[in-house]
């Protein structure tokens, strides 16, 4: 059984009209024949909320007793045993009283749309479970009475019921919403002004977090990939330097001068190591962003402009805040510059701000870039330092007798910076250097490898021995240091993979490919096999490197069972780079098994929806085909039968009888057949140039004349179409208007240019389709309504719209202005690139 849709009128306090706007409703679609009954309603003495109640059946309530008072509830049994199509139900954070069936209405609610019920409800937005504490903050009160938000997020349709708070306060005062001996602490408590626009404030927010959802979700299914301006949001580029807390400010700035602003601060890694940035740097912009209410991603790219253009434009942002280059100016030889890089390839519809900072060209290394690791130039100081410092430091004391005591501590001092500088092996270079120059040149007999005095080869010892214990503790930091960086990046690249997978983002390629780029290899591959001697098969592959048929053919195989196992080619990573590879290898068997799952579920789905075709197949052939059948059969007996004489007319009638169930029968048998074609896919369109003015005509030689008006100017842009499949989707669209549409107004057929595409719109003034059937008088073997058994077996429209989508087009379902159907199919003009042609638009009705 289909799952109801629960449409939501959400508000921002008592008395803005929620329950005046469901009342409305209701009775719109009870106009429109619809079956809608009152399930639970409460007015709270309001006149004009009881006289909406007024032509709507109402389900009588239950009474329910609770400590000596009686409380009237939905009675949820009676609303499911009168099933209606549309059940008002009021209220739907509202608490039950104990002894109900549910103890919250909202359960109630749920029940009702799995029994496939529709269901108009009522909330108010301090009701949001998850904003308690920020709506107790505002207005001193804690709401007892809540409701989940994934209820809400979940429903159909949430339509928002504003009202200004002076408005609001104007409707209390007049005691439209409260009795009169309310309306007084009413006004000077909740409904203060500075409250009722906090809380309408929360409510226009929670909406436009939903319609963002949406249309995210829209761009997602259309693959629109240019960036529509409909909010600012603005991506900060960060390196993982000190500058990035100054540009997640100014972004922040930036933000709040637009209505809805968002801050996506990310950091782009490359994918040659586990580390690149300091990790506390990034840990303290992560917490910086999410307290200015933006948020924080990490994306992995060798190209970093094109990765960053690639998240901005994925994330459909209007700004890109990046900080001035901190490199010198003899490095921009070897190229540009990401900033710059990122300007001239951002385009039109992307603002590119470059911010000042105080790190400008100070160099492009950053504190700690390589997990604080001593590096290359530091290392370079060192060695100058251990073995060029003492013959500069003999040279010095060549000219200056300072005693061999003071000697020493030079040589030792220099020995010490060796170890900040460049570690161990400097100091150790420094010390042995030293060591040999202070015995040469001033430990007596001079200019001699000897020592004379056994106290001064006891201070040579003590020397080399502080010299190896500073550079040790040195190095042993360093190690630390960058043991714990290691770690904080893998434990980071391991959350994010974990994340991705629970939640299904990452597919088998797409972990591959990270798992190679993560750790600089040319390929990586999963290999699986049935049993101990079944050959290897590859499950998934990423990379170009050599191909793989078995792990022991890889450079580096990770084992994941006894049957399964990842294998990598390019190079030998390193051994504590293998836990991290484990945690890989396992996470890409999970994916493995969630694809083949989802792959086993299509298959079922597939077979269901065949044996649903097949079905329906059979019905058609059953009644649908029979019928038209019988008809000939029996008006070519009647006309071959000797006992009667027919007269002229009565033969004429039967004649014309015979051709009517042919062309039944052709039109039956056509529909099954080009549906057939498309559940097989052997649709194949013969794309070429034509204009719309010689397809058109030829769709109308199956309805009456004079029941359609055509508007197709000639000076329309041609199409890229095949023109049988257009013909078809054309002449299928046209008599299902023509046979909805009331007698003496023909159904107009227009056609117009919008941008890159050509729309023809298929207008009837019939009774029209309410909006969630739309999507369903698509589907095969459906027929809206009350439509009789001769209408056909209802497959027009779905093989209108397969028949359109196989030659690039869209064709959606829209409401005429006035009543009726509006059929919009739209198809790409020539020259227009595919991607481009999104769906068909809302747009006025040509006169």
């Amino acid at each position: 059984m289909a799952r109801g849709k629960l449409r939501i009128h959400l508000g921002a306090a008592p008395g803005v009209g929620k329950t005046y706007a469901m009342l409305s409703e209701a009775h719109r679609r009870v106009e429109r024949g619809t079956d809608c009954v009152v399930a639970f309603v409460e007015p709270h003495g309001r006149p004009r909320t009881e006289a909406l109640l007024n032509g709507l059946e109402r389900i009588p309530c239950a009474e329910l007793e609770h400590r000596g008072a009686v409380f009237s509830e939905m009675d949820l049994d009676a609303v499911l045993a009168r099933r209606p199509r549309v059940a008002l139900v009021d209220e739907l954070a509202h608490t039950n009283v104990p002894g109900s069936r549910n103890a919250k209405r909202w359960q109630d609610v749920e029940e009702l749309l799995a029994a496939g019920i529709d269901v108009l409800s009522t909330v108010n937005i301090q009701h949001l479970e998850s904003l308690g504490d920020v709506v107790e903050s505002i207005t001193g009160v804690r709401q007892r009475e809540t409701v989940p938000d994934e209820v809400v997020r979940r429903a159909d349709q949430v339509e928002l019921v504003d009202m200004t708070p002076e408005a609001l306060r104007r409707r209390m005062a007049h005691g439209n919403i409260y009795q009169s001996d309310k309306v007084d602490a009413a006004l000077s408590n909740y409904f203060r002004p500075g409250n009722l626009t906090a809380l309408r404030e929360l409510a226009l927010l929670w909406v436009a977090d939903r319609v963002d959802a949406h249309l995210q979700r829209y761009r997602s299914e259309h693959d629109v990939s240019a960036i529509w301006g409909s909010r600012e949001r603005i991506v900060v580029g960060l390196t993982g330097g000190p500058e990035g807390r100054t540009l997640i400010r100014r972004a922040a700035r930036l933000a709040e001068k637009g209505a809805g602003g968002e801050v996506l601060a990310v950091y782009i890694s490359r994918s040659d190591g586990l580390t690149a940035a300091s990790p506390k740097e990034l840990v303290e912009q992560r917490s910086l962003v999410e307290d200015l209410g933006g948020t924080f991603h990490h994306v992995v790219g060798d190209d970093i402009p094109a990765a960053l253009l690639a998240f901005a434009r994925g994330a459909n942002a209007t700004q890109i805040v990046l900080g001035s280059s901190r490199r010198r100016t003899w490095q921009y030889v070897f190229g540009p510059g990401v900033g710059a890089t990122v300007a001239q390839n951002s385009g039109p519809d992307l603002d590119v701000h470059i911010v000042t900072h105080e790190e400008i060209a100070k160099g492009r290394g950053l504190p700690g870039s390589r997990g604080a690791r001593l590096g290359r130039s530091r290392r370079a100081w060192g060695w100058t330092a251990g073995v060029g410092g003492p013959a500069a430091v003999a040279v010095l004391l060549s000219a200056v007798d300072l005693g061999l005591a003071n000697d020493m501590l030079l040589f030792l001092a220099l020995t010490v910076a060796a170890a900040l500088l460049g570690g161990l092996w400097p100091a150790l270079a420094s010390a042995a250097v030293g060591s040999l120059l202070l015995n040469y040149f001033y430990t007596p007999p001079v200019h001699r490898w000897t020592v004379a005095d056994p106290k001064n080869i006891v201070a040579i010892v003590i020397f080399v021995a502080v010299g190896v214990s500073v550079a040790s503790v040195v190095d042993l930091a360093a190690r630390r240091t960058h043991q714990a960086a290691r770690l904080r990046a893998e434990s980071e690249i391991l959350s994010f993979l974990a994340g991705n997978v629970l939640r299904g983002e990452t597919g088998l390629e797409e972990l591959l490919e990270r798992v190679r780029e993560t750790f600089g290899m040319e390929s990586a591959a999963l290999l699986e096999r049935a049993g101990d001697v079944e050959p290897w098969t590859c499950a998934g592959r990423a990379g170009r490197g050599r191909p793989v048929e078995r792990p022991e053919d890889a450079d580096v195989e990770v084992p994941v069972g006894d049957h399964m196992a990842l294998a990598l080619t390019g190079r030998v990573p390193p051994a504590e780079d293998r836990r991290v590879l484990a945690a890989f290898a396992a996470q890409a068997a999970v994916v493995l098994d969630r694809r083949r799952l989802r792959e086993q579920a299509d298959r079922a789905l597939a077979l269901a929806e065949g044996n649903r075709i097949r079905t329906a197949l059979l019905a058609a052939v059953s009644h649908d085909l029979r019928t038209p059948l019988a008809g000939i059969k029996a008006a070519v007996s009647s006309l071959r039968s000797e006992d009667v004489e027919w007269s002229p007319e009565d033969r004429a009638e039967l004649l014309e009888g015979i051709e009517d169930g042919a062309d039944r029968l052709d039109h039956l048998v056509g529909n099954l057949l080009d549906m057939s074609r498309l559940h097989t896919g052997t649709v194949t369109p013969l794309i070429r140039e034509i204009d719309l003015d010689e397809v058109v005509p030829m769709a109308l030689g199956g309805v009456p004349e004079g029941s359609v008006a055509l508007d197709v100017p000639e000076s329309l842009p041609m199409v890229a179409v095949d023109p049988g499949l257009l013909e078809r989707a054309m002449a299928n669209v046209i008599e299902n208007a023509v046979k909805y549409s009331p007698p003496g107004l023909p159904v107009l057929v227009a056609a117009s240019a919008l941008a890159d595409r050509v729309e023809v719109r298929v207008v009837d003034r019939g009774p029209g389709v309410p909006d969630e059937a739309k999507d369903r008088i698509f589907e095969p073997f459906q027929r809206h309504g009350d439509a009789p058994r001769g209408a056909g077996v209802g497959l027009g429209l779905a093989v209108a719209r397969g028949f359109a989508e196989a030659i690039g087009g869209t064709l959606n379902a829209e409401d005429t202005p006035g009543g009726g159907l509006t059929m919009a199919l739209t198809l790409r003009a020539v020259g227009a690139r595919p991607e481009s042609v999104p769906a068909a638009e809302p747009e006025r009705q040509p006169s």
